[in-house]
């Protein structure tokens, strides 16, 4: 759903959407502007139902001074809603007409995971695909696109832009693990009631929140696919890897179709990740200077418990080989495997999975399945989507960005929102308006 209308009627009726939204995520995400337009802050004491303790921790001076001064900005009055599975957005204009945008992320207990308030991104409207182009193109930035309509077996390129050029993805390279346990399951060896156990070894930084379960705590193998897939958390990847093994996980890339599977030997973890690129320089080093089979080594010497901390992410390091490297056509290819996964799979597990989080609002009834990953990392940002409309055509758009610099890039709000205009144009289906 989403309410974006002109004149007065456009404040009126995304102000009845948010009111008239019962589920969990309305009521948070009603309670949490409402604190930026009440008469008076609330105390601390009285936020702390709201959040889980991890995002008021990371406020040791109180997080009712930082609303303090997000209420300065105001008075606002409500222009757009977007609620999209756990995730909402909400548009608010102060008294100048500037616009600004209240993010708002659930985590699976229900509590606000996240909470921001920040400049609105304005996305150009897309026409045609020189209106992509001419939004994309950044100074500083890389970028790739992929369009494709597939019908009968048949694929055809709708648009394309280096789309054969290998990419960083952050965390789409979760789609090949959710490839390996999908065949793990089909042949037996794991079953979706199974249990992993949140060890040291295996704890790894956000997103999500499974890092933050005690050491010894058992979950279903569905529950942390689910997890790692529709709210990508890093420890839920790291423990289905685990559970599959590394060379299970290689074996889904080279059958999910990528280009070039050495790029993504040793397929790493996101703990892995984040210890040899912002651990000790040294590793990074080591890292860039070894072979295949040095590199393995190398990941046998750093598991254990993870000494980096979200804290000491920085500078990029993409660019000496710490991310999955994948071309768009790769991401493409992926994708459609495992929306075949999802339609053999007979104990639906799979289907749900991949199909709980669209990433953007989509309009069910155009839509009726949509399979969706993001990933990111410090200079890497990627969307993907496979959309399904109701005669079964399949189309899949995927959008990567890289840069050096990760101010270039930004959160990502951008570079969705870009697919959300696509994906409404109309340019899928040659209906472009």
């Amino acid at each position: 759903m989403m309410i974006d209308l002109p004149g007065s009627d456009a404040s009126a009726r995304a102000r009845a959407a948010l009111d008239g939204d019962d589920t969990p995520l309305g009521s948070r995400t009603r309670w949490a502007a409402e604190l930026l337009t009440a008469p008076e802050a609330p105390r601390d004491d009285d936020l702390s139902e709201h959040f889980v303790p991890v995002f008021l921790a990371r406020h040791p001076q109180g997080f009712a001074a930082t609303l303090e001064q997000w209420r300065g900005l105001g008075p606002f009055t409500v222009t757009e809603y977007q609620p999209v599975a756990h995730k909402s957005w909400v548009t608010l204009e102060g008294p100048s007409g500037t616009r600004s945008t209240l993010s708002l992320t659930l985590d699976s207990t229900g509590l606000i995971r996240v909470l921001h308030l920040g400049p609105e991104v304005v996305t150009p409207a897309v026409h045609g695909w020189d209106d992509l182009e001419a939004a994309l193109e950044q100074p500083g930035v890389t970028w790739s696109a992929l369009v494709t309509r597939e019908e009968g077996g048949t694929t055809e390129t709708l648009y394309a832009r280096e789309a054969d050029r290998p990419m960083p993805n952050g965390s789409s390279y979760k789609l090949y693990l959710m490839r390996a346990l999908a065949d793990a399951v089909a042949s037996g060896s794991v079953r979706w009631d199974d249990e992993v156990t949140v060890t040291p070894a295996l704890r790894s930084l956000p997103t999500g929140d499974m890092q933050e379960l005690p050491d010894g705590t058992r979950v279903s193998v569905r529950e942390t696919a689910y997890k790692m897939i529709a709210m990508s958390d890093n420890t839920a990847a790291d423990l289905i890897q685990d559970l599959l093994g590394r060379d299970a996980v290689e074996r889904a890339v080279v059958e999910g179709g990528h280009s070039d599977p050495a790029l993504l030997r040793p397929f790493l973890s996101s703990h892995e990740v984040f210890e040899i690129g912002w651990g000790a320089p040294g590793l990074r080093a080591e890292w860039v200077a070894a072979d295949e089979d040095g590199r393995r080594r190398l990941l046998d010497r750093i598991a254990g418990p993870m000494t980096v901390r979200g804290s000491d992410l920085g500078a990029t390091v993409h660019q000496l080989g710490l991310d999955w490297h994948m071309s768009a056509w790769d991401v493409a290819r992926v994708l459609g495997a495992l929306a075949d996964d999802g339609t053999r799979d007979t104990s639906g597990a799979v289907e749900d999975i991949l199909t709980a989080y669209p990433g953007v609002p989509v309009d069910a009834a155009r839509w009726p399945r949509v399979v969706f990953k993001g990933g990111s990392c410090p200079g890497v940002m990627m969307f993907c989507w496979l959309l399904q409309d109701p005669d079964g055509v399949r189309y899949t758009l995927v959008l990567q960005q890289r840069a050096d610099d990760q101010k270039l890039i930004g959160d990502g709000q951008f570079l969705r929102g870009m697919g959300g205009r696509v994906i409404g144009s109309g340019l899928l289906s040659g209906t472009s308006r």
